[in-house]
This record gives structure tokens, sequence and C-alpha cells, in this order.
């Protein structure tokens, strides 16, 4: 049974996108880039021991004012008029599912699960659906987001002896994190599967990194398993790190997005005609309960969308930053710039 959350907002039944159209090519170009210079706290014994309490407060209050300023956003956006706001409708269904799953306690630890891709009830058994797939089985690089609720993938991912590939939080000190169990024992592969774990084990990679990830998973707020159509935290960083692996050559069209959430996150009032040209799509859904294969019709997006990303947020994320420059002084042609928006201070990671 899916749950519709929306008030006044219901995709038309008679609206679907055709599978064969290709949305128009992002305004910029493909380009390796060289990988940024920075202190690589994965690296112990040279010098620089990996401090790991100072590390996850670090990570963790900044985490903290994301939220905070997130949950400001999400005030605003629902408090305007609906017509006239591109992104209220998201915040509206985001808020009633976050509401939803605390008011029957689907939530897990951390909570409260608002602003965040919400742990929930039953995520093991969800993550072993997907392990079941043979997208999975098949699988020699994963991608997995960093989420609680998909913590259980990533152990599954390392010692079914695949390698691991996450992204950095919020993207602050760099891009993609590599594990590979050849390099773990086996008493550190569970703690290798954290934030902390990730950045003591992890080998950080540039743009220029020559891999194929095979599958994709994702975490969700909300998601339609009729059309694959998902909403995630608000914050847009499984939509860039989507972008730049299609820059590198990592990904295409065919490699599988999966995402695994509660029964009660199932919705089915996404409307596809309001979402953007860089909103992913998920081919599967994991529950605890089943598994669901959308055959999406939503196209998947082509690489960065220069036009959508804000200043401020290009401006927090190094990484993005270098890859514009670059990509101007090879093309001689100025990308363009999105609107503006405010976002908190979570960018300029201290150094030690």
């Amino acid at each position: 049974m899916m749950i519709r959350l929306s008030s006044g907002i219901a995709a038309n039944p008679r609206f679907q996108l055709n599978p064969f159209f290709n949305p128009q090519k992002p305004t910029s170009l493909h380009a390796q880039i060289v990988p940024l210079r920075r202190k690589n706290f994965s690296k112990i014994g040279d010098g620089d021991a990996f401090d790991a309490v100072a590390y996850e407060s670090e990570r963790l209050s900044l985490d903290a004012a994301a939220m905070e300023n997130m949950a400001e956003t999400a005030r605003k956006e629902i408090e305007s008029d609906q017509e006239t706001d591109p992104k209220a409708w998201k915040w509206i269904i985001r808020k009633k599912m976050w509401d939803l799953m605390e008011a029957r306690n689907y939530a897990m630890n951390p909570r409260p699960v608002h602003h965040r891709i919400p742990n929930f009830v039953g995520a093991p058994a969800a993550a072993a659906k997907l392990a079941e797939l043979d997208a999975f089985r098949t699988a020699n690089v994963v991608k997995v987001n960093p989420d609680s609720p998909q913590k259980q993938i990533r152990f599954l991912t390392l010692s079914g002896e695949k390698k691991l590939l996450t992204p950095q939080p919020r993207l602050r000190t760099g891009f993609f994190s590599v594990l590979e169990s050849d390099f773990l024992k086996p008493d550190t592969i569970r703690e290798a599967c954290t934030s902390v774990g990730v950045a003591k084990y992890g080998r950080a990679i540039g743009l220029d990194e020559k891999i194929k990830v095979d599958l994709i998973v994702i975490g969700s707020v909300a998601v339609n398993p009729q059309t694959g159509a998902r909403l995630g935290k608000g914050e847009g960083f499984a939509e860039l790190e989507y972008g730049m692996l299609r820059y590198m050559g990592a990904i295409d069209d065919s490699t599988p997005v999966v995402t695994t959430v509660h029964d009660c996150q199932l919705v089915d009032d996404i409307p596809l005609e309001k979402l953007a040209i860089h909103d992913v799509p998920v081919d599967i859904i994991c529950t605890p309960t089943r598994v669901i294969f959308t055959n999406t019709p939503i196209p998947k997006p082509q690489g960065i969308y220069w036009d959508k990303l804000s200043p401020e947020k290009l401006q927090q994320i190094r990484i993005l930053r270098e890859l514009k420059r670059r990509l101007e002084k090879e093309t001689g042609c100025k990308l363009p710039t999105g609107p503006s928006e405010k976002l908190p201070p979570t960018a300029d990671r201290k150094r030690r």
C-alpha cells in the first residue's frame, strides 16, 4: 500500500515521460581533472595520527549546522506560495514523511529523522533484499551513500570482497573514498562502514580516477514505486555525485540505481512534471518486505547542470570549483551559474 502525503499535489495519471526522450545536454564539457592536493586523513603512520574523536566531533558539529539551516529552508519553502515556488511541494512531502516515521515509530537512530535520510526499522532486511539482486552479486564496484540506513549495504559490499565507493561527508574535504576489503582486517570492516572508518581507511580519489561503477545505491526520503521518482533530504548531493561520476565516465544510463526504504516511504504523489532535469530516478527499490523494479520512464541526468548550481553551493564544494575553473580554461567559455540560495557554513573544514 502506498501513502499519499501531499495535499493538493498529485501527478497526472495520464502523464508519462517518453522513455526514449533524451534531455538537453548539460552546459559543460567532460574533462579529466588532476586530483586535488589535500591533507589525507586516511593515512596513518606518516607522522599525522588520525584523531577519530576530533574528526567525528567536527563532522557532527558541521552536520548539525547544515540540518539547522535546512530546517529553516524547509519552513520558508512550506510557508511559501506553492504556485510560484518550484521547491515547496518537495518540502511538504519530506516533512510529512519525517513526521509520519517518527509518529509511527518506524524511525531508528539517529533521531529525530528530520532533515536526514531517515534510518528505519528493517533497514538490515532491506539491505539483505538488495544483496540478493543480480546487479549486486555481479558488481565489482558499488557506490553507496554514507547515511545510516545504508550502513549494512556498505558492510555487505566490503564483506563480499567488492570495492566500496562512498562520498566524503557533504563533499566537504574532497570527493569520494574507495575502500577495499583486501586492505582491511576482518575486525575493521564494520568500522570501515562508518564515516570515521571511511576517513581512516579509505583512499581519496579525484575526478581523473579510472574506475567503473557497476551499481549505485542512494538513500531516499520518499520514492514512487510506479515511476522511480525519488526525493532526498533536500541538499542535492546525490545529484552532484551522480553528475560528477558521469563526467568521469564511471557510469552511464545503464548503471542501475537502487534505493532502500521502509515500506511507508513508498508514495504515489511525486509529480513527474515538476521534477528537475538533475533529479536522479531509481531503477530498483528494496524494502524490508519486497523488491520493486520501477522501469522508470524518467531520463537520468547527463552531468552537472551548472545553470542549476547556486554560487553558494559552488563555493562550499572545492572539487566543483576546480572542475568549473578547468573546464572554463580548456573551453575558453564561461559556464553559467544558478540562482542564489542560503546555505550553512560547512565547506571549510579545518586542516589538522
